[in-house]
């Protein structure tokens, strides 16, 4: 029988994702003119991404093929409409995109990794 895993997974947001991360946030704050939706924004990715220590390897692997091919996983924020695409290496998690979820996120996420 295995045993229950007591160790959460260390996440690491790459420069890619945590660059529109800033970009989302950004556009709040100085488009919308919306400091506390922007504020809201961060503390929702900060809480995705301490969800994602916990629970990474139970979330379902993206539809797109090519994704599916390297493992990635997405996660939506809880209260935001933004998705995180992820893989897990070596015990470790690490988002790689971060994107609205109206766009076509795994479809532009394959197509910026050359899978597309």
């Amino acid at each position: 029988m295995k045993s229950v895993r007591n160790m959460a997974y260390r996440v690491i947001i790459m420069p890619p994702a945590k660059h529109r991360l800033d970009r989302y946030v950004d556009y709040t704050m100085n488009i919308l003119k919306n400091s506390q939706a922007a504020k809201a924004i961060l503390a929702d990715a900060k809480e995705t991404k301490k969800r994602l220590s916990v629970v990474a390897d139970s979330l379902k692997v993206c539809d797109n093929p090519l994704l599916a091919k390297y493992g990635y996983r997405k996660i939506r924020m809880q209260r935001h409409a933004f998705i995180m695409i992820y893989r897990i290496q070596a015990g470790t998690v690490i988002v790689d995109g971060m994107f609205h979820e109206l766009q076509d996120y795994e479809g532009i996420f394959a197509n910026e990794l050359h899978l597309g």
